[in-house]
């Protein structure tokens, strides 16, 4: 089929690096893996971070006109170039889709949603065009696959009752890092002499944004955790960039002297590489959806230990693959971090059920299948829409 695809709050071609972003390839790569030719709709981003009303009444006004301009652009097309499908990704009150709904009633195409979220508390505050318009999508849609099941409560008053939805587990592509396995000890050496490092001693990762709210939050309270781990033998690497780098940066190196590689903003395939070489990926994830770097770092193989909270432990298996301490206690953080540095069968344990536990429930072909399967039943219950008395 043909797949017109689009991401209101990220494109997934945007110059900044985010697990939004790479979220969106991954549904483009998964929809080619299942045959469908993807095309994205738009670049235009309805996201209004701030909460200002007059903003989200522009960019709805500026969403219905660029729906409307699409329409003649897709008119203007012989039918067998048209889209057979529109499929949005993230849909909530910051990012609601303007373009979605219009143009697949214009045509009369399967409308789907994968990652929608609707939050009641945003009825009538500062966000309520951006909730209005969200739930109005979400409302229309023939399908919608969420990633986190921390979301699912809310939609189901939203969502149309004949409407497919299911949770679709975040995933990737596991055979980029299962690839690079066998090239660890060589991958550790170079990263060993360009950061001067015993490469003996366990390696910590750390991998998040360096922006402010929970990321930043979550950086305390890895500086908090790594802090009171002194007395144990460890490096820590941070991948990451951002506008609030040098506060992080000197709060991490305060904490810790010495011990902290700072790697900047990396490649998709740079940090491959990086997930390869450490021991373990340590991120409180506050109020993080899931968290893609803790699904990559086991898909390398590594074992996570990673704030409880939200979608997390949908991705990582408590005491199987890491350890899942509450979301937010630095001291439950560091005892979590301290037994894995001391037991190395532990560690090894996970390591190994990390990488079988990413290839079989996260890889990107059975999320392939999983859309392809949302796709078909979107269609179904698209022609039913337009049968009069039909579900």
């Amino acid at each position: 089929m043909r797949i017109a695809f689009y991401a209101p709050m990220k494109p997934a071609d945007h110059p900044v690096p985010s697990g939004d972003r790479e979220i969106a390839r991954l549904l483009i790569q998964a929809l080619g893996t299942a045959g469908h030719s993807v095309e994205i709709a738009s670049r235009f981003s309805s996201r209004d971070g701030s909460g200002d009303p007059v903003r989200q009444a522009r960019l709805r006004d500026l969403g219905c006109r660029t729906a409307e301009r699409l329409i003649r652009r897709y008119r203007a097309r012989p039918a067998y170039e048209r889209p057979d499908a529109w499929i949005t990704y993230h849909v909530y009150h910051k990012s609601p889709d303007w373009l979605g709904p219009a143009i697949a009633d214009a045509f009369a195409i399967p409308y789907l949603i994968v990652e929608a979220s609707s939050a009641p508390k945003r009825a009538g505050g500062p966000w309520d065009i951006g909730y209005s318009g969200a739930n109005a999508a979400i409302r229309r849609a023939d399908a919608v696959l969420t990633l986190n099941s921390d979301d699912a409560a809310c939609l189901k008053p939203v969502m149309s009752d004949s409407a497919w939805h299911r949770h679709l587990p975040p995933f990737v592509d596991t055979s980029r890092f299962a690839a690079l396995a066998e090239f660890r000890t060589t991958i550790r050496a170079g990263f060993a002499q360009r950061c001067h490092w015993n490469p003996d001693i366990p390696w910590l990762l750390a991998v998040g944004m360096m922006r402010g709210g929970d990321k930043q939050a979550s950086y305390e309270v890895l500086a908090k955790a790594i802090f009171e781990l002194a007395d144990e033998p460890w490096h820590l690497l941070v991948v990451g960039d951002g506008p609030q780098r040098a506060g992080i940066v000197h709060q991490l190196t305060a904490a810790a002297p010495g011990r902290v590689a700072f790697l900047g903003e990396l490649s998709n395939e740079d940090l491959a590489l990086v997930y390869t070489a450490s021991d373990m990926l340590v991120w409180p994830a506050i109020n993080e959806a899931f968290g893609m770097a803790l699904l990559e770092a086991q898909a390398a193989g590594r074992p996570v230990v990673a704030g409880n909270q939200r979608g997390v432990p949908d991705i990582v298996s408590p005491g199987v693959t890491g350890l899942l301490p509450p979301a937010g206690d630095a001291g439950a953080f560091a005892e979590a971090v301290r037994r894995l540095l001391q037991d190395d069968e532990m560690r090894h344990a996970f390591s190994t059920a990390a990488a079988r536990h990413a290839r079989e429930k996260f890889d990107l072909a059975g999320a392939a299948h999983e859309i392809g399967r949302a796709i078909d039943l979107a269609c179904l219950h698209a022609g039913n829409r337009a049968i009069p008395g039909a579900a």
